[in-house]
């Protein structure tokens, strides 16, 4: 793997009377934001060999949302990303490294969050960029990470649904 790309889930309904958190499905704002996301990772050439997908319905329907923009990549979904840790999350990661140059996890907050702030630090990010990633890492938002050949993640970029014309969270 030499670049990373996190993706938080689109907007999801709320949860109904008596559904199980990890049947939410989309609200449409989501799918149109998911989209619009796809699109500007496209642009960027941003573009996943692999994606690792939580099994939780939303973030299925987001993977479902960007497919069409990057045709080549192969779906992976897991069961074990679902409320994962940034620890968790990474360890996926790391255990599909040599199938795939660039791997995207779509995922679930507060892991995929921290994961992009513990990468940013470990990579020695400057102060700036840390606080702005902390701030805030809404439903369809993107970071991504180059990954050196020792394993180590230097920022390559960070995508908010509403810097790009979408509404976000």
């Amino acid at each position: 793997m030499r670049r990373l790309i996190l993706f938080r889930h689109a907007k999801a309904e709320p949860r109904a009377k008596g559904q199980d958190d990890a049947d939410r499905p989309l609200a449409q704002r989501g799918r149109e934001d998911a989209a619009l996301i796809a699109g500007v990772l496209a642009r960027e050439k941003l573009v996943p060999d692999l994606a690792l997908v939580s099994s939780a319905k939303r973030t299925l329907q987001t993977w479902d949302c960007v497919k069409p923009t990057f045709p080549g990549a192969r779906l992976e979904p897991l069961d074990a990303l679902y409320n994962a840790t940034a620890e968790e999350i990474l360890a996926e990661a790391e255990a599909f490294a040599d199938e795939a140059d660039t791997v995207m996890v779509i995922g679930h907050n507060p892991g995929l969050h921290e994961l992009a702030i513990l990468l940013l630090e470990e990579g020695g990010a400057p102060g700036w960029q840390v606080e702005k990633m902390d701030a805030r890492f809404p439903t369809s938002t993107a970071a991504a990470f180059l990954i050196d050949p020792a394993g180590r993640a230097s920022f390559d970029g960070l995508f908010l649904a509403s810097e790009h014309g979408g509404e976000g969270e």
